[in-house]
């Protein structure tokens, strides 16, 4: 609720300031402010701890805002910036000229229900939302910017690696107002610029994966058919064959059902396909006793599960399990299962937590709307790889250059040798 009241309070603050300019009080809602030419740039916080039902709330009040504005391409000029992790323009103050058009725009905001990047979300306002080319106009002594750029904002986004204000996996290198990623040695920086990768093989190399999927009533049929889509998304990105990745399925309620185990279909075709033909079970919530058969027959050679073959899990859940699920979560990460834990809706943090493997962060994903989940289906592709140790590839690059040193130091003893000889040579003779 904090954040809410946070993001309430900055929008609050940008009114209070405008209307200081009018020389008058608040007006009543429906009035309209009769300021000078204003440019109002509305910055709000839609990060994951901020539930739907709270975002809801702050677009209200947003709408209200705009609705006691004189807008117009000549008066008051609106934009709305939309930050967690990222920062999203949802629109600038040259896209809408009127007030019927700012209104259904912020009707149609999405929460990004990510991290909390305040500062970038601050460096976005004053390095871009305000520019000639967002529609921003000239200050002068008859126009008005808010919010207006101040000494403590420049503390904020000097550097944002260290007030934090990043989303590096890793290494956060800073720059003036900005920062870029970078990765610890034996790692290599992936192509959305902020994570880091061990892969060997990629989602080439040898791989047990099972889903396990929450069918509980509380997902809806039409939902359902989104997971689906979900899995199939991270099928496709999987090179399937005996020698390669096996895929299962699981789907759990108030029971659990397999849907299909580990390596029976053959090809990506024909895991498609029985995704899609999977009934929807409805009923209850039991993520504890979906985790134990995960642990004890999902990963067992009877269900075709491979010796010495990494284990990967991917449980989905839409809301908080009606059973124990500590037990079985602990087993399955002891057991060296890589466990990767998708939170949408309801879903708990704290058991998504718990479910998934260290690090945590790396390993749990939650949205708060069905229709994005393909957007978290696209992090886990990249995430979804058989790791190699980069400690033991540096100890062989380590070792290499110990034994490159110690010929060359016996190549420069065997030429002072040879020059003695051929000096002991020269004196017999």
């Amino acid at each position: 609720m904090a954040r809410i009241f946070s993001a309430l309070l900055l929008s609050l603050l940008l009114l209070l300031q405008s209307y200081t300019v009018c020389g008058a009080p608040p007006q009543p809602r429906g009035t309209l402010c009769r300021t000078k030419p204003t440019d109002l740039v509305f910055i709000i916080d839609s990060s994951r701890s901020v539930r739907p039902h709270e975002f809801e709330k702050i677009k209200v009040f947003v709408s209200r805002v705009i609705e006691g504005l004189d807008v117009g391409p000549n008066s008051t000029r609106v934009g709305l910036i939309n930050y967690a992790s990222a920062v999203k323009s949802e629109f600038s103050l040259k896209t809408y000229h009127t007030k019927a058009g700012l209104l259904q725009a912020v009707r149609r905001i999405e929460p990004l229900s990510t991290g909390t990047m305040t500062g970038l979300a601050i460096q976005f306002a004053i390095s871009r939302a305000f520019s000639d080319s967002e529609g921003g106009r000239v200050r002068s002594p008859n126009f008005n910017k808010f919010p207006s750029r101040t000494a403590f904002e420049e503390s904020v986004v000097s550097d944002l690696c260290a007030t934090g204000d990043h989303d590096c996996e890793q290494i956060c290198v800073s720059t003036p107002g900005a920062y870029k990623c970078a990765c610890k040695e034996g790692f290599t920086l992936n192509n959305d610029g902020k994570t880091c990768s061990a892969c060997s093989g990629g989602l080439g190399s040898a791989l047990d994966l099972v889903f396990l999927i929450d069918g509980s009533k509380s997902v809806r049929p039409e939902n359902f058919e989104l997971v689906k889509k979900f899995i199939n998304q991270i099928v496709d990105s999987l090179e399937v064959s005996d020698k390669q990745a096996q895929v299962g399925l699981v789907q759990y309620s108030s029971s659990v059902r397999q849907e299909f185990p580990l390596g029976q279909f053959k090809n990506k075709k024909d895991i498609k396909a029985a995704v899609k033909k999977m009934s929807y079970m409805e009923k209850g919530t039991m993520t504890g006793q979906a985790l134990k058969y995960l642990v004890d027959s999902s990963f067992a050679s009877i269900n075709g599960a491979r010796p010495g073959v990494p284990k990967v899990g991917i449980v989905f859940t839409d809301g908080r399990s009606q059973d124990y699920i500590t037990d079985a979560a602990k087993k399955a990460k002891d057991s060296g299962f890589r466990m990767f834990a998708v939170g949408v809706g309801n879903a708990v943090e704290d058991e998504l937590r718990e479910i998934a493997s260290e690090p945590v962060a790396e390993h749990y994903f939650y949205t708060a709307d069905f229709r994005t989940i393909s957007k978290i289906g696209k992090k886990l592709q990249m995430k979804i790889c058989v790791e190699e140790d980069p400690c033991e590839c540096k100890s062989i690059v380590k070792f290499q250059t110990k034994v490159e040193d110690l010929i060359n130091s016996l190549q420069q003893k065997l030429e002072a040798l040879a020059k003695r000889i051929e000096a002991l040579e020269n004196k017999i003779i």
